[in-house]
C-alpha cells in the first residue's frame, strides 16, 4: 500500500512523501500508526547522511501479522520500542535488553537500523528504504519485528502511548531502574524538557523529599512544579558550568549537595554538573545522551561519586512499559497533559521549530 511518510533526505532537510509498505512476513507485523512522537533525535536524524524514513516513538493497531507472530493479533493497540532484544544474545541474556548486541541500532553504531523487519517491506521511489531506529513512526504505517512492539494493558490515548517508548521511558527509567532513588532522599534535575520532566515524576513516583528543577527557562520551570518538583533554580545562559545554580542547589541542600542529579540537556558543556550537584557519595546520571568528547576536573568526584550513563532507562519493554502503563491508570504518571500540542504530518517543520524554541513539553504528531 501507499501512504504518506516523513523522509529524511540526509543533507539536513526532509520531505513529506509517498512510501510504498509490504505485507509483513515471518515475524514481523504491520502496525497502522495513529501517533508519532517528535524528540530532539528525530530532528538530529535529518543530518544522518542517508535517506530514512523518520520516528522512532509511537503507537497503533495491529493491521497484519506474519506467520510466526505470536504475541500479538489484528486489532491490537501497540506501543513500538526502539531498543529491540533479540532475546539469546550475552546482554540480553543479562537482562540489559535495551543494549541488545544483535539488534541495537545504539551498541551496533547505526541509527538508522538494528532489528528491522526486511527492508524490502518498505520502498521508495522503488528502491527500499531504512527506517529510523527500525521503526519509522513518522508514517502512516511501519513494518516492524514482533519483539519491536508491547501490547497496551490499559484504555489510553494514542497520543500518550505513543511517548511512553522513548522520553517517559528514559526519564522515569533512569530513576527507578538506573540511579535507583529511594524514598526521603533529595533529586536535582538540569534540565526540564520532556525527557527531564519525566525524571521529575520517576523522582515523585519514587518518594524524592525534595526535586529541585534547574532550567534556563521559567515557563519550564512552571511546568517542573506541575510534574512534582519541590523547588526551582532559573539558571542564567552566561553562568559557566552552571556554578551559580551548583551554589544555589547547596545551599538548598544544607551545603552538602543533592542524594542524585540527573543531567537532561544534551549540552557537552554541562555533562560535569550532576557530578558538582551531589553529595559525596552521591549518585550523578547522564541521561540525554552527550556523545562528544568532554573534560572533567577529577576532583569532582571526591569522594566516592558515581556518575552513571544508562541508555533508554535501561529498559526492558515488556516489564516496564506495563508499569509505566499502569501507574498512569492509577493517575500516578501523568502523561495526557505532557501533550502540549499534536500536529498532521505536514506540520512537521512547525512541530520541529516548536520543540526547538522550548514551546512544548512534548509534541505528537497524529494521523
Amino acid at each position: 500500500m501507499q501512504v504518506e511518510a516523513a523522509i529524511a533526505t540526509g543533507t539536513g532537510r526532509f520531505e513529506i512523501d509517498l512510501i510504498d509498505v509490504g505485507v509483513p512476513q515471518g515475524d514481523e507485523v504491520l502496525v497502522e500508526l495513529k501517533a508519532a512522537g517528535i524528540c530532539h533525535t528525530d530532528y538530529d536524524s535529518l543530518s544522518w547522511g542517508k535517506a530514512i524514513v523518520m520516528g522512532h516513538e509511537g503507537a497503533g493497531i495491529v493491521r497484519q501479522v506474519g506467520t510466526s507472530v505470536r504475541k500479538v493479533q489484528p486489532g491490537d493497540q501497540v506501543i513500538l520500542n526502539w531498543a529491540i532484544p533479540c532475546g539469546h544474545c550475552f546482554q540480553c541474556l543479562e537482562g540489559n535488553q535495551h543494549i541488545c548486541e544483535v539488534n541495537s541500532p545504539v551498541t551496533s553504531g547505526n541509527k538508522a537500523s538494528g532489528g528491522h523487519a526486511a527492508l524490502e517491506r518498505t520502498t521508495y521511489k522503488g528502491q527500499p528504504i531504512e527506517r529510523s531506529f527500525s521503526l519509522g513512526t513518522m508514517s502512516g504505517y511501519t513494518v516492524v519485528r514482533e519483539a519491536a512492539v508491547v501490547k497496551t494493558n490499559v484504555p489510553i490515548p494514542f497520543t500518550s502511548a505513543a511517548i511512553v517508548g522513548c522520553g517517559v521511558m528514559t526519564g522515569v527509567g533512569s530513576v527507578m531502574n538506573a540511579a535507583k532513588v529511594k524514598p526521603g532522599r533529595s533529586v536535582v534535575v538540569i534540565g526540564t524538557g520532556g525527557v527531564g520532566l519525566n525524571v521529575i515524576q520517576g523522582a515523585r513516583i519514587s518518594g524524592a523529599a525534595m526535586i529541585i528543577a534547574v532550567d534556563v527557562n521559567p515557563n519550564r520551570l512552571d511546568m517542573a512544579i506541575r510534574y512534582g518538583a519541590t523547588h526551582t533554580v532559573l539558571a542564567n545562559r552566561a553562568d559557566t558550568g552552571l556554578l551559580q545554580a551548583v551554589a544555589q542547589v547547596k545551599q538548598l541542600t544544607g551545603g552538602r549537595g543533592a542524594d542524585y542529579a540527573f543531567e537532561c540537556t544534551a549540552i557537552p558543556e554541562l555533562g560535569a554538573v550532576p557530578l558538582a550537584m551531589v553529595r559525596n557519595a552521591g549518585v550523578a546520571c547522564q541521561v540525554s545522551g552527550i556523545e562528544q568528547t568532554i573534560s572533567f576536573d577529577m576532583n569532582l568526584f571526591e569522594w566516592d561519586k558515581l556518575y552513571i550513563n544508562p541508555l533508554y532507562g535501561q529498559c526492558r519493554p515488556e516489564i516496564d512499559f506495563p508499569i509505566l502503563l499502569n501507574l498512569y491508570q492509577k493517575g500516578d504518571l501523568i502523561l495526557d497533559e505532557l501533550i502540549t500540542r499534536t500536529y498532521s504530518l505536514h506540520q512537521l517543520g512547525e512541530a520541529f521549530d516548536d520543540m526547538l524554541n522550548g514551546r512544548n513539553a512534548k509534541g505528537v504528531l497524529v494521523f
